[in-house]
C-alpha cells in the first residue's frame, strides 16, 4: 500500500508515521533540498515536483493521495500539478484527501458549525480554500476519484504547541471576550485521516477537531501551569498590535462540531481537549530526557 503526499509538512509526516506502522510506504513531493533530505531521512521516497515522469509512475501505484499544500492565487497547487499525471497514469487511488480549514465557515459569533453549515469565508486565504474544495470535488466527480475534504482548526503537537511558545518567550494571552476556537493534536488528525482511508466516501467532508473550543488565553495558562511558570499577562485585543493575519483570526469565533467524523468514521480524539494533549506532549518530552 502506498501513500502519496503532496506537501511534506507536520500533518503529512504524522500520517506517514501512522500508516508506516501498518506496513505502508510513502512518497512525498519536494521543492527544496532540505525537504527532500527530510523525506529521505524518514524513509520515504522523495519526488521532485519537476519530475513529471516520476510523479506519474508513483501515482500509478498509489493507494491513498493526500494534498496538504495551501492554495495560492492560481488555485490548489496539488490539483494543478497532479491532475495531468493522474490521467496519464490511469490512476484511481482508493482515497484522495484534501486538507482545508475551518476558516471556510467564517465568523459565527461563537455558534456551532457542522459540515452542512453555509460557507462564509471572510479572508482571501479562506476563500481560496473554498475554491480549492469545489475544484477537488469537481475533479473527483469528473475523473471518478473518491475525494474527501477535511476542515481543520489549529494543529498542535510535539515541537509546535503552547509549551514551545512559552519556552521561546513568544506566547501571548490575548483577551478577546467571547472569542473561542477549536484545535486538534496532530496525532488525532492523523488518526482521523487514517479512519477515512479505511472508510472512503466520495464527496465527504469532515471537521477534525477536539471536543472543547476554547479561548487562546486558557490554553496558554494551562501550558504555563504544566511548566510551572507564571502565565504571561493578558493583553486586551485592542492593545495587542496584532499582524493582519492574527487580526483576521481573532475576528472570527465559532465552535466546530466533530460529530460527523465520530459517527461515520468511528473516530474519537485521543486528546479530547488541549489539557490532555499538552500533558501528553510534556510527558513524552520528559520521558525522552
Amino acid at each position: 500500500m502506498r501513500l502519496f503526499l503532496f506537501g511534506y509538512g507536520f500533518t503529512g509526516r504524522a500520517l506517514a508515521r501512522r500508516l508506516g506502522a501498518e506496513g505502508w510506504s510513502t512518497a512525498a513531493t519536494w521543492r527544496d533540498p532540505a525537504t527532500r533530505d527530510a523525506i529521505a531521512a524518514d524513509g520515504a521516497i522523495p519526488l521532485d515536483l519537476a519530475d513529471r515522469d516520476a510523479i506519474t509512475e508513483v501515482l500509478g501505484e498509489t493507494t491513498a493521495l493526500l494534498v496538504t499544500a495551501p492554495p495560492g492565487p492560481q488555485g490548489c497547487p496539488g490539483l494543478n500539478s497532479l491532475v495531468g499525471p493522474l490521467a496519464e497514469a490511469g490512476a484511481f487511488p482508493d482515497w484522495t484527501g484534501y486538507l482545508s480549514t475551518t476558516g471556510v465557515y467564517g465568523d459565527r459569533g461563537g455558534g456551532w458549525v457542522t459540515e452542512d453549515s453555509r460557507l462564509a469565508a471572510q479572508s482571501v486565504e479562506a476563500a481560496r480554500r473554498v475554491g480549492a474544495e469545489r475544484d477537488w470535488l469537481e475533479v473527483g466527480r469528473g475523473m471518478g476519484l473518491t475525494v474527501a475534504l477535511f476542515r481543520l482548526p489549529g494543529i498542535y503537537g510535539p515541537g509546535r504547541s503552547a509549551l514551545d511558545r512559552l519556552r521561546a518567550g513568544t506566547a501571548r494571552r490575548i483577551a478577546a471576550p467571547g472569542q473561542v476556537f477549536s484545535r486538534i493534536h496532530v496525532d488525532d488528525l492523523a488518526a482521523g485521516l487514517a479512519a477515512s482511508i479505511a472508510r472512503p466516501r466520495a464527496g465527504a467532508a469532515y471537521n477534525l477537531c477536539d471536543d472543547e473550543p476554547t479561548p487562546n488565553s486558557d490554553v496558554i495558562a494551562c501550558a504555563a501551569g504544566l511548566l510551572g511558570v507564571a502565565p504571561p499577562p493578558e493583553v486586551p485585543l485592542s492593545d495587542a498590535a496584532l499582524s493582519p493575519a492574527a487580526q483576521r483570526f481573532y475576528a472570527e469565533s465559532k465552535r466546530v462540531s466533530n460529530a460527523r467524523a465520530k459517527a461515520e468514521l468511528g473516530w474519537r480524539p485521543r486528546y479530547p481537549t488541549y489539557r490532555e494533549g499538552l500533558a501528553a506532549i510534556l510527558e513524552a518530552e520528559r520521558a525522552g530526557e
